[in-house]
């Protein structure tokens, strides 16, 4: 073949380039074979092939694919790695940014992601996205009052970023402002309509305000559309039981136990399979009337 190509072009390729061609060919495959991995649901595959690739040589868009598979295969430690050798190939990149926090928050990292964010931030204090993911990491931290100051300059930035209003809500709850609280929850339903997530925190806003009759109301909406909630059956049954309603506790109680047996042990820290209905008061005794 090198003859012949010689023969008609005059010019003899070198071992050289010989090598890298076939180099440049190898790597073309291996992406090639990631990304159809990746497609096919071969994960472990696609990792393999991206990282040989990235052997032969540096590639932006490869390592993205490398960094996106292997979040979804919950090797974040990994992920982060190479999120961060991303974000130093493109500094000015904020999208690098945000998704290095997302994967810090699935981790519980909740220092390093708001440092991210911060990062981010220098650069574009007006996203709405980076200043939620911040007021998650602050929160995650432990500090209500300065996430919900992030999530309102959020809310005032974008008003449409709902997941921003629901946070703040359930950290305004959880601080007693029950009217902060129902402001959000109100708007939340009025523009997004009734989805899980909405009517549990409708009906957790209602219980915090004492009206029980709207609370139970709530819960029956969120399981009659998810009736594998292990959470809603839990928390209406903790209104029940506030009502008097012991049958009606207790027949939640067995549900939520039906969804999830350890659920006794993560409220009172044992649980046996018998004299759950002797249980139930010490279960219901134990929880956060907020459910929070």
């Amino acid at each position: 073949m090198g003859f012949l190509k010689s023969f008609f072009t005059g010019k003899v390729e070198s071992a050289e380039e010989q090598a890298q061609k076939e180099e440049a060919k190898r790597f073309d495959k291996l992406k090639y074979d990631g990304v159809r991995a990746t497609r096919s649901g071969q994960p472990d595959i696609a990792i393999h092939c991206f990282e040989e690739a990235l052997k032969i040589h540096e590639d932006m868009e490869i390592r993205d694919y490398l960094a996106r598979t292997l979040i979804s295969v919950d090797a974040l430690p990994q992920a982060i790695e190479q999120l961060q050798l991303l974000a130093q190939a493109a500094p000015d990149n904020t999208e690098i940014l945000k998704q290095w926090a997302r994967v810090a928050y699935m981790q519980e990292e909740y220092t390093m992601m708001e440092e991210v964010c911060t990062k981010a931030l220098s650069m574009d204090d007006k996203d709405a996205t980076t200043l939620y993911l911040k007021a998650q990491a602050v929160a995650g931290q432990g500090n209500t009052i300065p996430a919900i100051a992030l999530l309102t300059q959020a809310i005032t930035t974008d008003n449409t970023l709902a997941s921003a209003y629901l946070m703040r809500a359930r950290l305004l709850l959880g601080m007693g402002d029950t009217q902060g609280a129902a402001e959000d929850a109100n708007h939340l339903t009025a523009n997004y309509g009734e989805s899980e997530e909405t009517l549990m925190l409708q009906a957790q806003v209602a219980h915090a305000q004492g009206d029980t009759a709207k609370a139970l109301q709530q819960y029956d909406k969120v399981i009659e559309l998810n009736p594998f909630s292990a959470e809603a059956y839990k928390e209406r049954g903790q209104v029940k039981y506030e009502q008097g309603n012991t049958q009606g506790a207790q027949e939640d109680m067995q549900k939520v136990l039906e969804l999830n047996p350890n659920a006794l042990a993560n409220v009172n820290g044992e649980y046996s399979a018998e004299g759950v209905e002797h249980k139930v008061k010490q279960a219901y005794s134990f929880m956060n009337p907020l459910g929070l």
